[in-house]
């Protein structure tokens, strides 16, 4: 617990309004009276946001209409919040031996039944798993993962690993503590080597009846929706949200806060760096080039069915 105006000196920033404590940092969709948030855009503040949040760290575009509220008001609102999270960081170092298991684990571990555990195993604070699970050797599952039923996890995977977030301070990147965590549903297969980012403030999710090949990567706040299958080698950028039973190539590479719908399959080695909004079959390969002249080639790409469709119709 810290009060604001100690939270205002560690991040470089003032506060405007009422001193209060603070226990933790919220999301926008999840504000609690006892926490704080960060928004960086106008049309992010809602009323049901400032009926329930504690506190808000800004900007001053943002502060001016949040009257009669706690704010803490900062020039590069950003890199405060990076500050602000590692105040928050949790210690996952609470491993004891489990002489049954024959592994590390921390406080607070609940298993099901038909627990499966190979060599080398660490499982951290307040983990909890279901019935019918097998962790192969080295697999890593972090604070506060919660993993289904009927799950199968490849050697050397990591369920809840700190999240690719950092705020460059004119000197130094700032490095944005993670403190969400990993929902693994039911009937779920992930194999060996994959690495699943927890959330920036709350959970990513895989959900039911999903597989992953190998080496797959899947970023902080991402959601995969149920019965998606995805390839070798894919990586898959923070925030997206992959619809129900989307096939995904091997080495798809997909940026950051994008959407698909259910049902789209994407062929090997495209990227996406757009909304997929219907079911189908998706390619996009293009070798790379400079970016001025990527985007040159790329726009005639997409006029080449209309100048086709064009000098035809001018032979007949």
């Amino acid at each position: 617990m810290m009060d604001l105006l100690e939270i205002a000196k560690k991040t470089d920033s003032i506060l405007v309004g009422k001193n209060k404590n603070i226990n933790k940092i919220c999301s926008i969709e999840r504000p609690s009276l006892d926490g704080i948030c960060y928004v960086s855009k106008p049309n992010m503040v809602s009323q049901k946001l400032l009926s329930n949040i504690g506190a808000i760290l800004t900007d001053n575009l943002v502060a001016i209409n949040l009257k009669n509220h706690s704010v803490l008001v900062s020039e590069k609102p950003k890199l405060s919040f990076a500050k602000l999270t590692r105040l928050f960081s949790f210690n996952s170092s609470n491993l004891t031996f489990n002489k049954d298991l024959k592994i590390y684990v921390g406080k607070d571990f609940k298993k099901g039944k038909n627990f499966k555990v190979g060599a080398g195993v660490v499982i951290e604070d307040s983990v909890t798993i279901g019935n019918n699970v097998t962790l192969n050797h080295n697999v890593v599952i972090s604070a506060g993962s919660v993993i289904g039923n009927n799950v199968i996890i490849g050697p050397g995977t990591i369920i809840g690993s700190e999240g690719f977030g950092n705020v460059y301070d004119d000197k130094n990147w700032v490095h944005l503590q993670h403190l969400g965590s990993v929902l693994v549903e039911d009937n779920v297969l992930i194999g060996a080597n994959c690495t699943i980012d927890r959330g920036t403030l709350d959970r990513t999710i895989i959900r039911n009846g999903v597989i992953i090949d190998n080496q797959v990567h899947i970023a902080h706040n991402v959601e995969i929706g149920e019965n998606t299958a995805i390839a070798a080698n894919t990586g898959i950028a923070g925030s997206c949200f992959i619809g129900k039973r989307n096939l995904i190539g091997g080495m798809v590479g997909i940026i950051d806060h994008i959407t698909t719908a259910d049902d789209v399959i994407i062929s090997a080695t495209s990227t996406v760096n757009k909304n997929l909004k219907e079911p189908g079959v998706y390619t996009g390969i293009m070798p790379i080039s400079k970016h001025t002249n990527w985007k040159r080639i790329a726009l005639w790409i997409t006029k080449l069915d209309k100048i086709a469709k064009l000098i035809n119709f001018n032979k007949k």
